[in-house]
């Protein structure tokens, strides 16, 4: 089974920074749609950014300018750097996959996904 592997959680005081990673041992890594997903308490999981097989790139409206995605093909990791991090931002960070989908935030899109990673910004 194809597992995707999300690392680079933690707590973070308001303002600051982290980066999230995404490993898969998926040898076709460069033929697939990616993105991440977050999941706080209570809520439900919303895209926060995607990333196509062109490089191209979405994001949702709370975090365009602050957030960037990224991804390492020779490496089959995908990046999530946040800058200037807000409360809000907290919850359950996720990594998903799917391949013919093109650039897309819908959870429903995705069919592959990681175990996901904690986020908690505190002020």
């Amino acid at each position: 089974a194809v597992e995707l592997v999300e690392s680079g959680g933690g707590s973070v005081q308001a303002g600051g920074s982290l980066t999230l990673q995404c490993t898969t041992s998926m040898y076709t890594y460069e033929y697939y749609s990616w993105a991440w997903f977050r999941q706080a308490p209570g809520k439900e999981r919303e895209g926060v950014a995607g990333i196509g097989t062109d490089g191209r790139t979405t994001y949702a409206e709370s975090v365009k300018g602050r957030f960037t995605i990224s991804k390492d093909n020779a490496k089959n990791t995908l990046y999530l750097l946040m800058n200037n991090l807000k409360p809000e931002d907290t919850g359950m960070y996720y990594c998903a996959a799917e391949l013919n989908v093109g650039l897309t935030l819908s959870r429903d899109d995705f069919g592959i996904w990681g175990q996901g990673t904690q986020v908690t910004v505190y002020s």
